[in-house]
């Protein structure tokens, strides 16, 4: 290279410090490197000096913004000599730093010195060491990535969050760095989406709302308060762009029930900065050590909400009762049914039937039965079970508290004696198997069986010996916690003050009272096709309310709801029979003259309206129907009016006679008197 060319281009000047070397004192600071590297550089005559500083980069990083405009420039042709304080600040990676120095920088031409450590590429002799140099500086690397990991270790076992900021929701609380504070701007916001989700709405219907109603997502928002990973960026694109996947986030976080969650990722090695997500198994959590944003009940109600799908279909809405129908028979969930109708059939329909039964029909095949139940007769079961149920909790207290109390102690003694069989059982053959070993053992000494044998069926026994004390253990603390509990009678009573209206079934209604309903296949009785259905209520499972008797009015009902559901059945079983088509009017006998008579509906009784009014007179006449004495021949009869004295007109005249007769003879009696 000629003095001119050398003139011509940069002598760079790099600095680097990370967060980790501001704890080594001054000399490492970014300052103190600068005033050495130009005090070096003046000294050497170097002139063109142009610096590049990486300030808070680690060293085991070489994506930095400064140290890749200088390696574009030293690609470039534009450096003709690096000059850094030590090899350390190149990097902590040996290869990485030994490519660079070793290939990149030769390849282009460039000169490296490294003045604390005394290499000079111009120098062969000064670069022997430089690979040993690179080793002990990544090693330092690799040691104090282990200490990290360890300190992270111990204060995440501690109880004390690992996370460096709050989440979304909370903020850090100044007298206390690992305790969180609710941010209630934002906390707002996370309620509402919880309740968003209570409500039936999916996570990303939920973004497209807060998108419309421009509400800042949590990184934009983090970044007008100086926090995240945007604080730094004074314009930030689309401010208001939530999806699905930010609110799926947000719903999945125990942390928002009061929670420490610890330990969610790590990182295989301080070289690769890719997270290695855990299982929430894995997770270590520390129970109310901040103030929640939702209760445990809400939390976790939209977690079992989030794990059934719900599609919208040709309705457009999704079906709030997804879900929660199981068929009584096999187990097996029930599938919605909805359209609006079709040219053919002009009819919304929307029911529900057994998924294996429609499974097996779209495979030629038979299974279970169909337990067919439409949406509108469910809904109507639902709200007057809630509505019930409700109304008796709330006004009857202490004896609903009871009522609960004794099914869920007759419920909790059937579990109880079906685990104390099962549990007895298993103790019995954890013996034999002890009893099964210990003559295996002897086989094997005395040469009956041969090792790989024995080997084989030890393994066997031993894997099923450990399988039963597991099931013993946990049958046995089931056992101990089958106690009286009251605290899910007064969850059930709170959530049914909760609600003071009770008119409609709404999505939330459903969400927060149902856990489960069992359908059961229909059957005929009387006529009538009847089908049972069991509404489990949160809190409380199946609750039967005390059964009333029906009084006058609502036996009469019941008996005009039965009379029409004959007529209707008499109506479809002539379509059916092609006695009549649909359109054409009714054959039907007039219910006061007897005479034939054509009607467009089924269930008409009468001919005209003469026959009509003539019919309900006879009616009420015969309601006023009574038995009285002749007042002329003494005969007993049936009457239908007040005012009827005798029988029949013979006696009505003889009775009218006998008294004029006693009027003439009073009056001449009383003339002759005078």
């Amino acid at each position: 290279m000629s003095a001119r060319q050398a003139e011509e281009k940069i002598t760079a000047l790099y600095e680097r410090l990370s967060r980790d070397d501001e704890s080594a004192g001054d000399s490492n600071s970014i300052v103190n490197q600068k005033k050495y590297l130009e005090g070096y550089a003046a000294q050497h005559s170097f002139s063109n000096i142009v610096h590049y500083t990486d300030d808070g980069w680690s060293g085991g990083n070489f994506d930095r913004p400064a140290w890749k405009r200088l390696v574009a420039d030293i690609e470039a042709g534009k450096v003709a000599l690096v000059l850094t304080k030590d090899m350390s600040r190149i990097g902590r990676d040996y290869l990485q730093t030994g490519f660079y120095t070793e290939v990149l920088f030769r390849k282009f031409g460039v000169r490296f010195i490294a003045i604390g450590n005394s290499i000079d590429s111009d120098d062969p002799s000064s670069s022997e060491f430089a690979p040993f140099v690179n080793i002990m500086s990544e090693w330092y690397l690799r040691d104090l990535s282990r200490k990290q990991r360890t300190a992270i270790r111990v204060k995440g076992e501690s109880g004390k969050p690992t996370t460096n900021c709050a989440i979304y929701g909370y903020r850090k609380d100044p007298n206390d760095k690992y305790h969180w504070l609710i941010d209630e701007e934002a906390a707002a916001v996370v309620r509402r989406i919880f309740q968003l989700t209570i409500e039936g709405h999916g996570p990303y219907e939920i973004a497209t709302m807060l998108c419309e109603e421009k509400v800042e997502t949590p990184a934009t928002y983090f970044a007008r308060q100086g926090r995240g990973v945007w604080k730094s960026r004074a314009d930030i694109p689309r401010p208001y762009s939530w999806n699905g996947f930010a609110v799926g986030q947000i719903l999945s976080k125990p942390e928002y029930m009061g929670h420490t969650v610890n330990f969610r990722t790590h990182k295989e090695s301080y070289k690769d900065k890719r997270a290695v997500v855990h299982s929430p198994e894995d997770w270590l959590i520390f129970e109310n050590t901040h103030e929640a944003i939702v209760d445990k009940e809400t939390w976790e109600l939209a977690q079992k909400l989030r794990k059934t799908p719900r599609r919208h279909d040709t309705i457009g809405e999704a079906n709030p009762l997804t879900g929660l129908l199981y068929c009584a028979d096999c187990g097996a969930k029930l599938y919605n049914h909805r359209s609006r109708g079709t040219a053919a059939k002009p009819y919304p329909s929307d029911w529900f039937d057994c998924s294996t039964y429609t499974l097996t029909r779209q495979k030629r095949g038979i299974a279970c039965s169909n337990h067919h139940i439409s949406t509108k007769a469910l809904r109507t079961l639902i709200l007057e079970t809630i509505r019930s149920a409700s109304a008796y909790a709330i006004s009857n207290e202490a004896e609903f508290i009871q009522k609960v109390r004794a099914a869920s102690e007759v419920r909790q003694a059937q579990a109880a004696k079906e685990l104390k069989r099962k549990l007895n059982k298993d103790r019995r053959r954890c013996e034999e198997l002890d009893t099964i070993i210990k003559k295996l053992y002897e086989s094997y000494a005395v040469g009956r069986i041969g090792e790989e044998r024995f080997d084989t069926l030890l393994a066997g026994y031993e894997q099923e010996q450990t399988a039963l004390r597991q099931s013993v253990t946990e049958a046995e603390t089931a056992l101990d916690s089958f106690e009286q509990d009251t605290a899910n009678v007064e969850r059930f009573l709170a959530l049914a003050k909760k609600y003071t209206d009770f008119s409609e079934l709404t999505t939330p209604m459903i969400n927060e009272f149902i856990e489960k309903i069992i359908v059961h296949a229909p059957e005929k009785v009387d006529g009538d096709r009847m089908q049972q259905v069991d509404i489990y209520l949160k809190f409380i499972g199946r609750f039967d309310l005390p059964t009333p008797e029906l009084t006058p009015e609502e036996e009469k009902r019941q008996a005009s709801l039965h009379r029409h559901r004959v007529k209707s059945r008499e109506r479809y079983q002539k379509i059916k029979a092609g006695e009549h088509m649909v359109g054409q009017p009714f054959k039907l006998i007039c219910k006061c003259c007897g005479e034939e008579f054509e009607s467009g509906h089924s269930n008409t009784l009468f001919c005209s309206p003469r026959c009509r009014a003539k019919f309900y007179r006879q009616e009420a006449a015969e309601s006023r129907k009574r038995e009285c004495v002749c007042g002329n021949c003494g005969k007993v009869f049936t009457t239908t009016r007040n005012d009827v004295k005798y029988c029949c007109e013979a006696c009505q005249r003889k009775a009218h006679s006998k008294i004029r007769y006693r009027q003439k003879r009073a009056e001449e009696q009383g003339a002759e008197t005078v």
